[in-house]
């Protein structure tokens, strides 16, 4: 991956908004110590949180296609994180993008 593919990871999921936001903020959470990363902020579409040396990261949820959520994280150093939460959740199909205006 790039760099700036690590930097900003985005999935479309069939979870709602909410479940994706819990889901994260139990993962998170649960790391060992070394990548764990504790909420910061929090906000009906989005959440932050704050992991070692002050390192954030950002999940961001959104409407997409039909009865999918596309999630958009953020990091610099807990990349690696955001790929494995990722794939705990189940991905929307092919084709779910964003919703149309």
């Amino acid at each position: 991956m790039s760099t700036s593919q690590r930097t900003v990871q985005e999935l479309t999921t069939t979870l709602p908004p909410g479940e994706v936001l819990a889901r994260a903020k139990t993962f998170f959470a649960t790391r060992p110590s070394l990548y764990a990363a504790f909420l910061d902020m929090e906000g009906e579409r989005f959440c932050t949180f704050r992991g070692q040396g002050g390192e954030e990261i950002v999940i961001a949820v959104s409407a997409a296609a039909g009865e999918a959520t596309r999630i958009t994280a953020s990091t610099y150093l807990f990349d690696m994180q955001i790929a494995r939460f990722f794939s705990t959740l189940p991905e929307a199909p092919t084709g779910a993008g964003p919703a149309a205006e």
